[in-house]
């Protein structure tokens, strides 16, 4: 599920220039003994956004930052960033993690062209490196960090930040063990087999319709299976020819959606769905519901658009 290239610096290919020069700065703790003489403190894991994003740029000329895109709905973000964050920890300073919530950043989302999610890229002096797309595992993690110190070196970027006394990886809460058919499907998204996923979902559905756990799950895995072989920028201009193509409208938008641009994706679909005819709104509505279901049925986007959709039905 993972595609890891810690050597390849994407200069060009991302533009964060119109991030530089924020006013703003992540907030830090004051200073503790340890680290740099003289090197301010910041936090070993904090959160990031559009206004803040110009000083962890400053950051990386010092020491590694890597940066976690997720979102709040993206169950294999909940799987992954606590294991960023466990192994960012341990490292002790020798580089720092910035969160990125896509949903509320749309400017960092659109520069780092996350085109799916959780997306792990990192910056070194200033540059983007790509690491990892996916829940990956904890093993795998550490491999990739330790190249990207490597990388880093290579650079000149070998700083550490103070580590406040005490700050040490959090103990990881017992969890309870996922019931047989999770369990397979689980397995079967960190190998990328999203196939396999699908049939032990859907198996667990048959067993207990009311599993609701499996149908969010059941969705997030279609949505991956969908947007594996696409390439956005071939859908996009397919999409814009033919602004009534359902099968075209529905690949733009599941895109949207696993790049953190929720609200596009409703207002396409339902757009989508006011101008067809009603014996053709059959397959839009479908993916409105899945895709609801993906977001989060608590979601006030998916409130919002459930309430258009009522309104075009009746």
């Amino acid at each position: 599920m993972s595609d890891v290239a810690p050597g390849a610096v994407l200069r060009g290919a991302v533009d964060l220039s119109s991030l530089r020069n924020r006013p703003a700065a992540p907030a830090a703790p004051p200073a503790p003994a340890g680290g740099e003489q003289g090197a301010p403190a910041v936090p070993l894991v904090f959160d990031v956004t559009d206004a803040t994003f110009g000083e962890v740029l400053e950051l990386s000329q010092r020491v590694p930052v890597v940066v976690d895109l997720w979102a709040e709905w993206c169950g294999p973000c909940t799987q992954l960033s606590p294991v960023l964050e466990k192994v960012v920890v341990e490292m002790a300073g020798r580089l720092v993690l910035a969160k990125v919530d896509v949903d509320a950043n749309p400017q960092l989302s659109q520069a780092f062209r996350a085109q799916s999610i959780p997306m792990v890229v990192a910056l070194v002096a200033g540059q983007p490196v790509p690491l990892f797309t996916g829940a990956v595992p904890e093993e795998q993690v550490r491999q990739v960090f330790a190249q990207l110190l490597q990388l880093a070196a290579q650079n000149g970027v070998t700083g550490t930040v103070p580590v406040a006394e005490g700050a040490e990886a959090p103990e990881e809460p017992a969890e309870p063990a996922l019931p047989p058919l999770h369990q397979e499907a689980f397995d079967a998204i960190e190998a990328g087999d999203y196939a396999r996923a699908v049939t032990a979902y859907e198996q667990a559905l048959k067993e207990n319709p009311r599993d609701d756990e499996a149908r969010g799950g059941l969705g997030q895995v279609r949505l991956l299976q969908r947007v594996q072989p696409l390439d956005l920028q071939q859908a996009r201009a397919v999409a814009a020819a033919a602004p009534t193509d359902v099968a075209a409208q529905l690949a733009v938008a599941d895109l949207d959606v696993v790049g953190g641009h929720v609200d596009d994706a409703f207002d396409r679909l339902l757009v989508l769905f006011a101008e067809l005819p009603s014996d053709a709104r059959g397959p839009v509505q479908e993916r409105l519901v899945e895709l609801f279901g993906v977001v989060g049925q608590t979601d006030p986007r998916v409130s919002a658009a459930r309430a258009r959709l009522t309104s075009l039905l009746f």
